[in-house]
């Protein structure tokens, strides 16, 4: 496989259809995924799962929207804050795709090179906005969007049994909880409304039981539950998403 490059030194390459089975909880896609699996480079290692490919799928779909949506509020933001702070997310989400991508071709893993429809609405929409709006609009989507990465991040560094992997994931913490803190320090965060937590039921062990379908070969039913779990907070971000845009 041809190693992959960042997008910020090649755009437009084609994209990747198995990796997309892969991208509905970042993506807020409602499709559960099929069994994608990749060996790391070199062979005899353990293989990558649903939860393992998850975590390379979605940050990288963070970077492919996040970056030029940084580079949009770095451009057009109203306020010197909103522009200094899409600078710096989005000179952060070129350092981190990066990273992502390397790991990808250590791994010999399949990952985006585009971003979803529904990410490409979103930059459309910001594009469209002007003024205060368009700040509302970049601090809403952006903080959102992190809020649903960063718990995956979590799940998946506490389970994962790939050594690159877990190197991605405590280089990506680090990069999405600075940005959160970032988007904060705007002063539009609009804290009651954004999603709540998801939390598993009484006698589940959610998240991190979820994310242990690197137990195995058996990703099946593994990742049926990792995205039961997830899929049920993308609802909930998604409307509460919504309903802040709809009332700013």
């Amino acid at each position: 496989m041809a190693p992959l490059r960042s997008p910020h030194r090649r755009l437009g390459t084609r994209t990747h259809r198995a990796a997309m089975l892969l991208i509905a909880i970042i993506a807020g896609v409602g499709v559960l995924p099929g069994v994608a699996v990749a060996a790391p480079a070199g062979g005899g290692g353990q293989q990558l799962n649903a939860a393992d490919m998850t975590l390379l799928n979605g940050v990288r779909l963070a970077g492919l929207w996040e970056m030029p949506a940084g580079q949009m509020a770095a451009e057009k933001g109203q306020s010197a804050k909103v522009r200094e702070i899409g600078a710096g997310i989005a000179s952060e989400h070129q350092r981190l795709d990066q990273l992502v991508v390397d790991a990808a071709n250590k791994l010999g893993a399949t990952i985006p090179s585009e971003p979803t429809a529904e990410q490409k609405g979103w930059l459309a929409e910001m594009q469209k906005a002007s003024g205060a709006r368009f700040d509302q609009i970049f601090v809403t989507r952006l903080r959102v969007a992190h809020g649903k990465i960063f718990p995956v991040i979590g799940a998946v560094r506490a389970s994962t049994r790939d050594a690159t992997v877990r190197k991605l994931c405590e280089d990506a913490n680090g990069f999405v909880q600075h940005h959160m803190q970032m988007l904060e320090s705007t002063g539009l965060v609009r804290w009651p409304e954004l999603p709540p937590a998801a939390l598993p039921a009484p006698g589940e062990d959610g998240l991190l039981a979820a994310a242990s379908a690197n137990s195995g070969p058996q990703v099946g039913v593994s990742s049926t539950v990792v995205w039961l779990v997830f899929l049920a907070a993308l609802g909930t971000g998604g409307i509460a998403t919504y309903r802040m845009l709809r009332r700013s």
